[in-house]
């Protein structure tokens, strides 16, 4: 997998740096900004609350047949993943079996993955807090996984929750959901979340001040949220 597009490896680290410092909201408005789409609908923190974001890992399950995988499911992503990675399982909205397990929380959290997003349903809950290892899921269960769905493929296109994701796109999920940025606009998409923030940020500078919250959140707040997408054509 390579770093999204126009970025050295120093130049991920500087960029998801920066997406670290945003939250899911700003990266919505601005992927609305931009005529994107990329909110994974339905997901939600199943584990620790904590915010993660990285480089995206793809792993692609589906039923249980002879061309699923040997090896146990996700394994091989794990094995490849890097430091502040994040793992994006394709479960197809799954909910009667697990996508991801305690080893595979452990074995993940032993290489440095940042979190796990999900579409289907996570188990061994309590085992992944213990670790500290933030899984953002459609669901939980305790049912296994095994002789009922599996990992057909890994490192390839997968749609989660409906949005399409490729190995090495961005990723951010917080208590809001989970946003996925594709990595040819991934600066663009940051450059124009950081925008919103600011204004954002701007106006609670307004509101603490003692302003009319009316005032406030005028009809420039409203075009600056939906109507401004020339502001940040492509």
């Amino acid at each position: 997998m390579s770093p999204p597009s126009g970025t050295d490896g120093g130049g991920l680290l500087a960029l998801t740096a920066r997406l670290a410092a945003l939250d899911t909201c700003a990266c919505s408005d601005a992927m609305d900004k931009l005529g994107l789409s990329g909110v994974a609908g339905g997901l939600r923190p199943v584990t620790v609350a904590r915010k993660v974001t990285g480089r995206v890992i793809t792993v692609k399950y589906g039923p249980v047949t002879d061309s699923t995988a040997s090896r146990h499911s996700c394994t091989a992503a794990i094995d490849a993943a890097r430091p502040g990675d994040v793992i994006a399982v394709a479960a197809d909205g799954r909910l009667d079996a697990a996508a991801w397990g305690g080893l595979l929380s452990l074995a993940a959290t032993l290489r440095g993955v940042a979190g796990v997003v999900t579409d289907g349903a996570c188990r061994d809950i309590d085992e992944a807090v213990a670790l500290g290892l933030p899984v953002y899921a459609a669901g939980t269960t305790p049912r296994t996984a095994r002789g009922r769905h599996g990992e057909v493929a890994w490192d390839v296109p997968v749609q989660v929750a409906g949005v399409t994701v490729r190995p090495g796109d961005l990723v951010i999920a917080d208590g809001s959901g989970v946003v996925f940025l594709p990595a040819d606009r991934a600066d663009r998409i940051v450059h124009a979340a950081q925008e919103v923030a600011a204004a954002e940020s701007a106006l609670s500078v307004r509101i603490k001040a003692g302003e009319s919250v009316a005032a406030v959140l005028s009809a420039g707040y409203e075009r600056m949220l939906a109507g401004a997408n020339t502001d940040f054509a492509p």
